[in-house]
C-alpha cells in the first residue's frame, strides 16, 4: 500500500512537471486569428479580502469586446497550470483568459475550502474584475478547469448565470460518491489530496476538521459538507440557466471515477458534450494544459468557439457522447449516454467447484440460474486481484497500453469468490456499466467487498476491465443480504477467444477496508433471487 510520503512525492512530481512546461510560441495569424497575446501577472481581489494570484492573458490585434474564459487552477497547482492552453486560446481565437490560483494554495490568499462557497464567490469576483478591468464581453463568459478547477467551474455556473459555457476535465459532480463510493473510503485518493494540500497550501478549518475526524475513522463531517460542494445537488439551478457544458474524463480516473459523471450528464438538460477515454486523473488533458496538441483541448476549443463566439464549426451537429475503448483506438459517437449500451447479457453465478480442467474452486457465469449453493471465504486478507495504484494504473493503460493484470489461477479461492464465463467467439465490446447482484452473508456488521471484472485468456491471464468497492454497513451477522453493485462504466474490447471473469474479495490497497481477520463472508444464490452479472455490450 502506498504511504502518504509516497503519495506526496507523486503530487510534487506532478506539480513540478506543470511548472517546468514551456509556453508555446505565438502562431502566425490566419484568417481568424489575432497577432499574438500578452501575459501579465495580476493580483485580483477575491471574496472576503483574499487576494488571488492570476495570470491575465490578453490577445492583441483584436477589435471590440472579447469572449472571457476564467480558469481556476487544479488542487495544489498554481495559475501557471493553464498558461500554455490559455496562450493558444488568446492568440488563436481571441479569448481574454484569466488563469488564477485557487484560494489557500501557493501565492493566493485565504485558506483551502474544498470548493466551498468561498471558492465560488472567488470565481464570481474574478469575472467581476475581468469585466471591469479588461475588454471582456459580459454576454460571452466561459469557465474551464481540470480537477478542482473543473468542480469550481461547474459550481460557479450553477450559481452565476453569466457563465454561458463550461469545460470540466477530470472533475466531479458528486463529491461524496467520488471519495466514499458505496460506503468505502478511497484511501489513496484521500491521502494524496490531504498531503498535497499541506505541502502546497493552507488548509481551512473545514478541511482540518474533516481530516481530524477522518483519522479517527469518522467520515461524517466530510459527508455533511459534500452536498454543498457537489453540482449534482444543484441541477435545478443549472438546468434553469442552461450553460453549454462539455465534460472530458478518463475511464480509470482514481480520484473521481466516471460513474457519477455519466449520471450527472444524463440528468442535465442543457447543451452538453461528453468525452470518455483511456487514462487516469488529469492524464488525458495535462499536456494540452501546457499548450501542446491535445484532443480534449481541441474539442473544448471548438466547443467554446461555437457557444461563445457563435462559429458554425459543426460541433452542434455531432453526436455529443464520444467514447474511446479503454484498451484500443478509435472514437465512437452516440446521441446520448444510454445509447452506449445496445444490449445486455445476464450471466448467472454458478457454484464454485473443482473440475478436471480447473483445480481451483471456480464458478461459472452461466446462461441459466444456478441456485441453492453457498461458498464461504475468509475476510481481511487480500488476493492478487487488485484495482491498481492510483494514477499509475490509468497512465500505464493510456500511454503504454499496459492494463492492470491478473493471473486467475493465483487468486486465492480461500479468500475470494471466482466465476468465469465461456470464451467469446469473435470477441465482444463491453460498453456501459456492468452490474453485479450478489447474496452475501457476513459474520460481522461491517464488511468490505471488492468486485472486479476481468477479461482473461485460456490460461487465466488477463486484464482488469472495471471494478467497484462495496462496504456493508450495519448488516446483521449471519443473515443473507442482497447487494447490488454497479461497476464503473467502461468501453473494453474483449479479444477473440477470451472470457470474462468475476472476482469478489475483501481487501484492496486503494481503499480503507472494513474487513477483519478471523471474519468470514459467504456468497450464495437463493432460488428466489439468483446471483447474477449483467454485462452491457455495444
Amino acid at each position: 500500500m502506498n504511504t502518504p510520503r509516497t503519495l506526496a512525492a507523486t503530487a510534487l512530481a506532478s506539480i513540478l512537471l506543470v511548472f517546468c512546461a514551456p509556453l508555446p510560441a505565438s502562431a502566425a495569424p490566419g484568417d481568424d486569428t489575432g497577432t499574438g497575446a500578452e501575459i501579465a501577472y495580476r493580483t485580483i481581489p477575491g471574496h472576503g479580502g483574499a487576494d488571488l494570484a492570476a495570470m491575465v492573458i490578453t490577445p492583441t490585434g483584436y477589435d471590440g469586446p472579447r469572449p472571457l474564459l476564467v480558469m481556476p487552477a487544479a488542487w495544489s497547482t498554481s495559475n501557471l497550470l493553464y498558461v500554455g492552453a490559455a496562450h493558444r486560446l488568446a492568440y488563436e481565437s481571441g479569448y481574454q483568459v484569466i488563469s488564477y490560483t485557487s484560494r489557500g494554495f501557493w501565492d493566493s490568499g485565504g485558506e483551502v475550502e474544498v470548493a466551498g462557497p468561498e471558492d465560488v464567490a472567488d470565481a464570481r469576483a474574478v469575472i467581476d474584475w475581468a469585466l471591469r478591468e479588461t475588454d471582456a464581453d459580459p454576454e460571452r463568459v466561459g469557465m474551464a478547469g481540470i480537477s478542482y478547477g473543473a468542480g469550481i467551474s461547474l459550481l460557479t455556473a450553477a450559481a452565476d448565470d453569466r457563465v454561458r459555457a463550461v469545460g470540466a476535465m477530470s472533475g466531479w459532480a458528486d463529491l461524496a460518491e467520488s471519495i466514499y463510493a458505496n460506503g468505502t473510503i478511497s484511501y489513496q485518493a484521500v491521502e494524496l489530496l490531504l498531503t498535497s494540500a499541506k505541502i502546497t497550501g493552507r488548509p481551512g478549518d473545514a478541511l482540518q476538521e474533516m481530516e481530524e475526524e477522518y483519522r479517527k475513522g469518522n467520515v461524517q463531517p466530510a459527508l455533511e459538507l459534500s452536498p454543498e460542494r457537489s453540482v449534482a445537488t444543484k441541477l435545478d439551478a443549472l438546468n434553469a440557466s442552461g450553460p453549454a457544458i462539455m465534460i472530458g474524463h478518463a475511464w480509470n480516473d482514481g480520484i473521481f471515477p466516471p460513474g457519477h459523471l455519466t449520471d450527472f450528464y444524463s440528468a442535465y438538460s442543457g447543451p452538453k458534450r461528453l468525452m470518455l477515454s483511456a487514462g487516469d486523473h488529469a492524464t488525458r488533458e495535462a499536456f494540452g494544459a501546457f499548450g501542446l496538441p491535445n484532443e480534449t483541448w481541441e474539442s473544448l476549443t471548438r466547443w467554446f468557439n461555437h457557444h461563445l463566439r457563435g462559429i458554425d464549426n459543426g460541433i452542434a451537429a455531432e453526436d455529443p457522447v464520444r467514447v474511446e475503448p479503454n484498451n484500443g483506438d478509435g472514437w465512437t459517437s452516440y446521441p446520448d449516454w444510454d445509447a452506449v449500451s445496445a444490449a445486455e447479457t445476464t450471466l448467472h453465478l454458478g457454484e464454485p467447484e473443482r473440475s478436471w480442467s480447473d483445480w481451483r474452486y471456480t464458478g461459472g457465469l452461466e446462461a441459466e440460474p444456478s441456485t441453492g449453493w453457498d461458498y464461504r471465504v475468509r475476510s481481511g486478507i487480500g488476493t492478487t486481484a487488485e484495482s491498481g495504484t492510483l494514477l499509475l494504473r490509468g497512465a500505464l493503460q493510456q500511454f503504454a497500453d499496459i492494463p492492470t493484470g491478473v493471473a486467475l489461477p493465483l487468486v486465492d479461492r480461500r479468500r475470494a469468490g471466482v466465476w468465469t464465463g465461456e470464451p467469446y467467439t469473435g470477441g465482444v465490446r463491453i460498453s456501459g456499466s456492468p452490474r453485479a447482484h450478489l447474496t452475501v452473508t457476513p459474520t460481522d456488521a461491517e464488511q468490505s467487498l471488492y468486485v472486479y471484472l476481468y477479461a482473461v485468456n485460456k490460461h487465466g491471464t488477463g486484464s482488469l476491465v472495471t471494478h467497484k468497492p462495496y462496504t456493508l454497513r450495519d448488516a446483521e451477522p449471519g443473515q443473507p443480504t442482497s447487494v447490488d453493485v454497479e461497476l464503473e462504466p467502461v468501453v473494453w474490447d474483449v479479444p477473440d477467444g477470451h472470457r470474462l471473469a468475476l472476482v469478489v474479495d475483501t481487501r484492496d490497497a486503494r481503499y480503507t477496508d472494513e474487513s477483519d481477520l478471523g471474519e468470514r463472508v459467504s456468497f450464495g444464490s437463493p432460488e428466489s433471487d439468483p446471483s447474477r452479472l449483467i454485462v452491457p455490450t455495444a
